[in-house]
């Protein structure tokens, strides 16, 4: 059974950095597709970055590029999201995602995306 953990949130200010690790284990994690993915009270799962197997391709959408980064240290089979010059907008709970399935597709759907990890809340004061 494929576990994903994430840490590494909390409080900061616009204009700081954080950087979010996912923990994965239980199967051949580091042959999927991953991702991070944001949520807030009443909207829908929304992708943030993901990365391919071998961390050769990697997709953000347009609210996050250029200042997140979205990396895999397969070694470890860590999954990581560094975030700079955050937002007030940037703040919610932040999910670690894989892709089931053998393939270099990077969704940008939750729906597909097999497993889930807890959430990790960011919240980014003005």
């Amino acid at each position: 059974q494929v576990q994903l953990v994430e840490s590494g949130g909390g409080l900061v200010q616009a204009g700081d950095s954080l950087k979010l690790s996912c923990a994965a284990s239980g199967g051949p994690v580091n042959t999927y597709t991953m991702g991070w993915f944001r949520q807030t009270p009443g909207k829908e799962r929304e992708f943030v970055a993901g990365i391919t197997w071998n961390g050769e391709r990697t997709k953000y959408t347009d609210a996050v590029q250029r200042r997140f980064t979205i990396a895999r240290e397969s070694t470890k089979s860590m999954l990581y999201l560094q975030m700079n010059s955050l937002k007030p907008e940037d703040t919610a709970v932040y999910y670690c995602a894989l892709r089931w399935r053998l393939d270099v597709a990077i969704p940008i759907m939750a729906n597909e995306y097999e497993y889930w990890g807890q959430g990790t809340q960011v919240t980014v004061s003005s």
